[in-house]
Protein backbone atom coordinates (compact mmCIF):
# COMPACT_ATOMS: atom_id res chain seq x y z
CA UNK A 1 0.00 0.00 0.00
CA UNK A 2 1.21 3.86 -0.76
CA UNK A 3 -0.70 6.88 0.03
CA UNK A 4 -0.33 8.90 -2.84
CA UNK A 5 -1.90 12.30 -3.42
CA UNK A 6 -2.17 12.34 -7.63
CA UNK A 7 0.08 11.72 -10.01
CA UNK A 8 1.21 14.02 -12.72
CA UNK A 9 1.09 13.14 -16.51
CA UNK A 10 4.80 13.70 -17.26
CA UNK A 11 5.44 10.68 -15.17
CA UNK A 12 6.12 12.07 -11.83
CA UNK A 13 4.91 9.73 -9.04
CA UNK A 14 3.20 12.22 -6.27
CA UNK A 15 3.99 10.06 -3.01
CA UNK A 16 3.16 11.72 0.50
CA UNK A 17 4.28 10.04 3.12
CA UNK A 18 5.04 12.26 6.04
CA UNK A 19 7.13 10.99 9.20
CA UNK A 20 7.58 12.73 12.20
CA UNK A 21 9.76 10.77 13.92
CA UNK A 22 10.52 10.17 17.76
CA UNK A 23 13.15 11.32 19.48
CA UNK A 24 14.43 9.67 22.94
CA UNK A 25 14.61 12.99 25.51
CA UNK A 26 17.67 12.70 27.62
CA UNK A 27 17.85 11.15 30.82
CA UNK A 28 17.30 13.63 33.81
CA UNK A 29 20.03 13.60 36.49
CA UNK A 30 19.57 11.82 39.72
CA UNK A 31 18.70 14.20 42.40
CA UNK A 32 19.75 13.20 46.12
CA UNK A 33 18.60 14.04 49.39
CA UNK A 34 21.66 14.36 51.58
CA UNK A 35 21.47 14.56 55.77
CA UNK A 36 22.61 17.81 56.92
CA UNK A 37 22.80 17.98 60.74
CA UNK A 38 20.03 20.74 62.45
CA UNK A 39 18.79 21.50 58.49
CA UNK A 40 15.31 20.19 57.19
CA UNK A 41 16.23 19.83 52.94
CA UNK A 42 13.14 21.00 50.77
CA UNK A 43 12.55 18.10 48.44
CA UNK A 44 14.11 19.79 44.70
CA UNK A 45 11.90 20.07 41.63
CA UNK A 46 13.90 17.60 39.19
CA UNK A 47 13.37 20.00 35.77
CA UNK A 48 11.41 18.77 32.47
CA UNK A 49 14.33 17.44 30.09
CA UNK A 50 14.77 19.47 26.95
CA UNK A 51 13.36 17.62 23.81
CA UNK A 52 16.25 17.33 21.39
CA UNK A 53 15.26 19.02 18.15
CA UNK A 54 14.37 16.56 14.95
CA UNK A 55 16.91 17.67 11.97
CA UNK A 56 14.67 19.14 9.22
CA UNK A 57 14.35 17.95 5.42
CA UNK A 58 12.33 21.42 4.71
CA UNK A 59 11.48 24.67 5.86
CA UNK A 60 7.83 25.66 4.39
CA UNK A 61 6.13 29.22 5.48
CA UNK A 62 8.12 28.27 9.11
CA UNK A 63 6.60 24.89 9.01
CA UNK A 64 9.40 22.36 9.47
CA UNK A 65 9.37 19.36 7.17
CA UNK A 66 11.28 16.46 9.34
CA UNK A 67 14.41 14.26 7.56
CA UNK A 68 12.92 11.41 8.57
CA UNK A 69 9.85 12.45 6.84
CA UNK A 70 12.03 12.39 3.97
CA UNK A 71 13.42 9.55 4.38
CA UNK A 72 10.55 7.90 4.21
CA UNK A 73 9.38 9.06 1.17
CA UNK A 74 12.28 8.38 -0.11
CA UNK A 75 12.10 4.85 0.53
CA UNK A 76 8.51 4.98 -0.51
CA UNK A 77 9.39 6.11 -4.09
CA UNK A 78 11.85 3.65 -4.46
CA UNK A 79 9.81 0.89 -3.49
CA UNK A 80 7.27 2.23 -5.97
CA UNK A 81 9.89 2.45 -9.27
CA UNK A 82 10.84 -1.02 -8.34
CA UNK A 83 7.45 -2.19 -8.45
CA UNK A 84 6.69 -0.99 -12.11
CA UNK A 85 9.76 -1.26 -12.95
CA UNK A 86 10.99 2.20 -13.39
CA UNK A 87 14.43 3.78 -12.76
CA UNK A 88 16.01 6.72 -11.99
CA UNK A 89 19.41 8.24 -10.45
CA UNK A 90 19.78 9.49 -6.81
CA UNK A 91 19.77 12.85 -7.51
CA UNK A 92 16.48 12.72 -9.58
CA UNK A 93 14.50 10.69 -6.69
CA UNK A 94 16.19 13.46 -4.31
CA UNK A 95 14.78 16.14 -6.36
CA UNK A 96 11.28 14.02 -6.92
CA UNK A 97 10.98 13.51 -3.38
CA UNK A 98 11.66 17.36 -2.26
CA UNK A 99 9.22 18.61 -4.97
CA UNK A 100 6.29 16.58 -3.83
CA UNK A 101 6.61 17.04 -0.35
CA UNK A 102 7.17 20.65 -0.83
CA UNK A 103 3.72 20.49 -3.05
CA UNK A 104 2.09 18.33 -0.79
CA UNK A 105 2.58 20.93 2.06
CA UNK A 106 1.61 23.80 0.10
CA UNK A 107 -1.84 22.25 -0.34
CA UNK A 108 -2.48 21.13 3.24
CA UNK A 109 -1.01 24.60 4.34
CA UNK A 110 -4.39 26.55 1.93
CA UNK A 111 -6.74 23.55 2.96
CA UNK A 112 -6.39 24.69 6.68
CA UNK A 113 -6.44 28.35 6.13
CA UNK A 114 -9.35 27.69 3.54
CA UNK A 115 -11.11 26.06 6.47
CA UNK A 116 -10.38 22.08 6.05
CA UNK A 117 -10.90 20.58 9.14
CA UNK A 118 -10.27 16.69 10.30
CA UNK A 119 -11.62 15.25 13.81
CA UNK A 120 -10.08 11.89 15.13
CA UNK A 121 -13.04 9.85 14.42
CA UNK A 122 -12.92 10.42 10.81
CA UNK A 123 -9.21 10.01 11.17
CA UNK A 124 -10.04 6.82 12.92
CA UNK A 125 -12.08 5.85 10.20
CA UNK A 126 -9.80 6.66 7.18
CA UNK A 127 -6.95 4.24 9.14
CA UNK A 128 -9.78 1.63 9.33
CA UNK A 129 -10.55 1.63 5.64
CA UNK A 130 -6.66 1.73 4.86
CA UNK A 131 -5.99 -1.36 7.19
CA UNK A 132 -9.06 -3.80 5.52
CA UNK A 133 -7.55 -2.23 2.07
CA UNK A 134 -4.21 -3.65 3.65
CA UNK A 135 -5.80 -7.32 5.04
CA UNK A 136 -5.93 -5.83 8.75
CA UNK A 137 -4.37 -3.53 11.20
CA UNK A 138 -1.06 -6.02 11.98
CA UNK A 139 -0.38 -5.76 8.20
CA UNK A 140 -0.97 -2.23 8.27
CA UNK A 141 1.21 -1.64 11.31
CA UNK A 142 4.23 -3.42 9.56
CA UNK A 143 4.23 -1.91 6.49
CA UNK A 144 3.96 1.69 8.83
CA UNK A 145 7.06 0.16 11.03
CA UNK A 146 8.83 -0.82 7.47
CA UNK A 147 8.35 2.86 6.48
CA UNK A 148 9.81 3.99 9.40
CA UNK A 149 6.41 5.68 11.29
CA UNK A 150 4.79 4.96 14.56
CA UNK A 151 1.05 5.63 15.42
CA UNK A 152 2.26 9.54 15.72
CA UNK A 153 3.77 10.59 12.50
CA UNK A 154 1.09 8.11 10.75
CA UNK A 155 -1.32 9.94 12.04
CA UNK A 156 0.43 13.37 11.13
CA UNK A 157 1.49 12.19 7.65
CA UNK A 158 -2.13 11.15 6.64
CA UNK A 159 -3.86 13.80 8.26
CA UNK A 160 -1.55 16.50 5.96
CA UNK A 161 -2.22 14.05 2.86
CA UNK A 162 -5.63 14.64 3.25
CA UNK A 163 -5.94 17.86 3.48
CA UNK A 164 -3.76 18.23 0.42
CA UNK A 165 -5.74 15.86 -1.48
CA UNK A 166 -8.91 17.77 -0.46
CA UNK A 167 -6.85 20.91 -1.86
CA UNK A 168 -6.21 19.35 -5.08
CA UNK A 169 -9.73 18.55 -5.08
CA UNK A 170 -11.52 22.12 -4.66
CA UNK A 171 -8.87 23.14 -6.89
CA UNK A 172 -10.34 20.52 -10.11
CA UNK A 173 -13.84 21.79 -9.38
CA UNK A 174 -13.03 25.66 -10.25
CA UNK A 175 -12.17 24.20 -13.69
CA UNK A 176 -15.31 24.85 -15.92
CA UNK A 177 -17.81 21.70 -16.91
CA UNK A 178 -18.07 23.45 -20.38
CA UNK A 179 -15.85 25.96 -22.76
CA UNK A 180 -15.19 27.61 -26.16
CA UNK A 181 -13.68 24.53 -28.50
CA UNK A 182 -12.79 24.18 -31.74
CA UNK A 183 -13.07 20.66 -34.12
CA UNK A 184 -9.85 20.76 -36.13
CA UNK A 185 -7.91 18.40 -38.84
CA UNK A 186 -4.32 18.49 -39.63
CA UNK A 187 -1.80 17.52 -42.01
CA UNK A 188 1.66 17.03 -40.35
CA UNK A 189 4.50 16.82 -42.75
CA UNK A 190 7.98 16.29 -41.54
CA UNK A 191 9.15 18.93 -43.81
CA UNK A 192 8.84 22.25 -44.70
CA UNK A 193 9.66 22.02 -48.42
CA UNK A 194 6.75 19.22 -48.61
CA UNK A 195 4.42 21.49 -46.52
CA UNK A 196 4.57 24.17 -49.00
CA UNK A 197 3.76 21.42 -51.75
CA UNK A 198 0.34 20.38 -49.79
CA UNK A 199 -0.47 23.68 -48.85
CA UNK A 200 -0.47 24.94 -52.27
CA UNK A 201 -2.46 21.89 -53.09
CA UNK A 202 -4.80 22.95 -50.68
CA UNK A 203 -5.36 26.51 -51.96
CA UNK A 204 -5.56 25.34 -55.45
CA UNK A 205 -8.88 23.51 -54.37
CA UNK A 206 -7.74 20.31 -53.17
CA UNK A 207 -9.98 18.60 -50.56
CA UNK A 208 -8.41 18.75 -47.20
CA UNK A 209 -9.96 15.96 -45.92
CA UNK A 210 -8.78 13.52 -48.51
CA UNK A 211 -5.08 14.89 -48.59
CA UNK A 212 -5.31 14.14 -44.56
CA UNK A 213 -6.49 11.09 -45.13
CA UNK A 214 -3.38 10.00 -47.35
CA UNK A 215 -0.81 11.49 -44.63
CA UNK A 216 -2.77 9.95 -41.19
CA UNK A 217 -4.61 6.45 -42.24
CA UNK A 218 -6.29 6.01 -39.28
CA UNK A 219 -7.87 9.30 -38.75
CA UNK A 220 -7.42 11.55 -41.34
CA UNK A 221 -5.64 13.83 -39.31
CA UNK A 222 -8.80 14.17 -36.97
CA UNK A 223 -7.84 16.62 -33.69
CA UNK A 224 -11.42 16.18 -32.38
CA UNK A 225 -13.25 19.00 -30.42
CA UNK A 226 -10.61 20.45 -27.86
CA UNK A 227 -10.78 23.77 -25.65
CA UNK A 228 -7.55 26.13 -24.89
CA UNK A 229 -5.14 25.10 -23.05
CA UNK A 230 -5.72 21.05 -24.21
CA UNK A 231 -2.98 20.54 -27.22
CA UNK A 232 0.31 19.71 -26.36
CA UNK A 233 1.72 22.51 -28.97
CA UNK A 234 0.63 26.03 -28.18
CA UNK A 235 1.07 27.49 -31.43
CA UNK A 236 -1.24 24.74 -33.14
CA UNK A 237 -3.75 24.99 -30.56
CA UNK A 238 -3.32 29.44 -31.05
CA UNK A 239 -3.88 29.11 -34.66
CA UNK A 240 -7.34 27.04 -34.59
CA UNK A 241 -8.61 29.18 -32.04
CA UNK A 242 -7.87 32.27 -34.97
CA UNK A 243 -9.94 30.22 -37.84
CA UNK A 244 -13.21 30.13 -38.41
CA UNK A 245 -15.15 26.73 -40.03
CA UNK A 246 -13.84 25.68 -43.46
CA UNK A 247 -10.82 27.84 -43.10
CA UNK A 248 -7.18 27.03 -43.71
CA UNK A 249 -4.32 27.82 -41.97
CA UNK A 250 -0.45 28.89 -42.88
CA UNK A 251 2.13 26.31 -42.01
CA UNK A 252 3.14 26.06 -38.25
CA UNK A 253 6.23 25.06 -37.27
CA UNK A 254 6.67 22.95 -34.01
CA UNK A 255 8.73 20.79 -32.91
CA UNK A 256 7.13 17.92 -34.34
CA UNK A 257 7.12 19.14 -37.99
CA UNK A 258 5.58 21.84 -40.02
CA UNK A 259 1.24 21.52 -39.81
CA UNK A 260 -1.24 22.94 -41.73
CA UNK A 261 -4.79 22.85 -39.66
CA UNK A 262 -8.53 23.27 -40.97
CA UNK A 263 -11.47 24.28 -38.47
CA UNK A 264 -14.13 21.98 -38.95
CA UNK A 265 -16.68 23.20 -36.84
CA UNK A 266 -16.38 25.35 -33.02
CA UNK A 267 -19.09 26.20 -30.65
CA UNK A 268 -18.66 29.19 -27.88
CA UNK A 269 -20.16 26.66 -25.30
CA UNK A 270 -19.36 22.75 -25.44
CA UNK A 271 -19.02 20.25 -22.49
CA UNK A 272 -15.98 19.41 -21.88
CA UNK A 273 -14.37 15.31 -22.62
CA UNK A 274 -13.27 14.09 -19.52
CA UNK A 275 -10.04 13.61 -20.86
CA UNK A 276 -10.10 17.43 -21.76
CA UNK A 277 -11.61 18.33 -18.58
CA UNK A 278 -9.07 15.90 -16.81
CA UNK A 279 -5.43 18.06 -18.34
CA UNK A 280 -7.16 21.24 -17.50
CA UNK A 281 -8.06 20.23 -14.15
CA UNK A 282 -4.14 18.99 -14.47
CA UNK A 283 -2.95 22.60 -15.73
CA UNK A 284 -4.72 24.39 -13.03
CA UNK A 285 -3.33 22.36 -10.15
CA UNK A 286 0.23 22.59 -11.97
CA UNK A 287 -0.21 26.90 -12.12
CA UNK A 288 -1.41 27.10 -8.48
CA UNK A 289 1.69 25.34 -7.33
CA UNK A 290 3.91 27.19 -9.61
CA UNK A 291 2.78 30.41 -7.96
CA UNK A 292 2.52 29.29 -4.74
CA UNK A 293 6.11 27.73 -4.73
CA UNK A 294 7.39 31.24 -5.83
CA UNK A 295 5.43 33.26 -3.20
CA UNK A 296 6.27 30.68 -0.29
CA UNK A 297 9.68 31.08 1.90
CA UNK A 298 10.99 27.22 0.98
CA UNK A 299 14.44 26.12 2.80
CA UNK A 300 15.94 23.14 1.40
CA UNK A 301 18.01 21.11 4.07
CA UNK A 302 18.85 17.81 2.27
CA UNK A 303 22.47 17.45 1.16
Amino acid sequence: MHIRLFRFLSGGLVVLVLLAGCVDSPASPAVTDTPVPSITLTPTEIPSPTPTPQPLALVINGEGVPLSEYEASLKQLQEAQAEMGMTSTPEEQRRMVLDDLIAATLLAQEAFRQGFTLNDADLDARITALAEQRGGMPALQEWMSRMGYDESSFRSALRRSLAAAWMRDTLAAQVPERAEQVHARQILLMTEATAKQVLNQIRAGANFATLAFGYDLTTGGDLGWFPRGYLTQPAVEEAAFALQPGEVSDIIQTELGYHILQVVERETDRPLSPDARLTLQRKALEAWLEQARSQARIEERVP
